[in-house]
């Protein structure tokens, strides 16, 4: 018979893979919070928040963050494209999670394995801004098969790491 297990008898292997969030301009506190929850999960090394403002005394962002933001290293910075050409420069595959002319489904996607990839996603309403798309390595996106052309992006993000991680590093 199945039995739900609780925290504590929960026995992942804890693992950091060289995979890094940048986030393009969020601004939501649920977002936020869950970007991070969904990092600590999935073992990424560390979040960006470019372009934002963030309030981390927000009861919302605490809320869906469960105590991993204390957890996630992450830095704020000012601007998303100056950061992008940062982790180029230091060896990171710039892959932004947007759909465009020419994204590639993320089931679809070839890259160098254990490479250092850096997974930008964008704003909860523009995206990922224009000038750090032309920038990005590769843009991907999640295929979807209802009549909607976009998901959350927090929820978007989950599914991406996840694909990537099993895809490239396991």
């Amino acid at each position: 018979m199945n039995k739900q297990l609780s925290h504590m008898e929960s026995q992942y292997l804890q693992r950091k893979f060289p995979l890094t969030l940048v986030a393009d301009g969020l601004q939501s506190p649920a977002n936020i919070g869950s970007l991070f929850r969904v990092s600590e999960a999935f073992g990424i090394e560390k979040i960006y928040f470019c372009n934002s403002i963030i309030n981390f005394g927000s009861a919302r962002l605490k809320k869906t963050a469960r105590n991993t933001q204390d957890n996630v290293p992450f830095a704020i910075e000012a601007n998303t494209l100056d950061k992008v050409k940062d982790l180029k420069k230091n060896g990171y595959t710039i892959v932004s999670l947007e759909i465009t002319n020419s994204s590639q489904p993320i089931h679809s996607l070839k890259l160098n394995t254990f490479h250092k990839i850096a997974v930008v996603i964008g704003n909860e309403q523009e995206g990922i801004s224009e000038n750090v798309l032309k920038f990005s390595d590769i843009c991907t996106h999640i295929q979807m098969y209802g009549t909607n052309s976009s998901m959350n992006v927090a929820q978007a993000t989950s599914i991406a790491l996840n694909t990537i991680i099993h895809k490239f590093y396991i």
